[in-house]
Formats: structure tokens, sequence, C-alpha cells
């Protein structure tokens, strides 16, 4: 005979993953932004050509 058991979460308990998923995905997105600046902030100080030695343009940077 096989035996199931039915759980529910605690009353709660979805609201609270829910809350930190979206502290989870919060943080995640700041950091990816984060990311992104200190990118563009790195290739806006070369040069043009150092620029073109790595096949970007200056109008690439702001895309980044």
């Amino acid at each position: 005979m096989a035996y199931t058991t039915s759980t529910t979460a605690p009353l709660g308990a979805v609201t609270v993953l829910r809350a930190v998923d979206l502290f989870i995905s919060a943080k995640d997105a700041v950091v990816s932004w984060n990311e992104s600046r200190l990118t563009r902030k790195a290739l806006s100080v070369l040069t043009d050509a150092q620029l073109d030695d790595i096949g970007l343009t200056r109008a690439d940077i702001a895309k980044l």
C-alpha cells in the first residue's frame, strides 16, 4: 500500500518567499548595473585606437 502525505506551507511562507525573491532580484539587478557601469567607465578612458583594436567604437560603449 502506498502512502501519500499532503503537506502545506506554513501561513505566510509563500509571502516570505516572494519577498526574499524580490530582494534577491533587486540585488542582482543592482550588481549587474554596477558591473556595466564599471565596464563603461573603463572603456571610456581608452583612446579611439585602443577601442578599434578590440573592435569597439565610442558609440558601442553606450550600448553596454
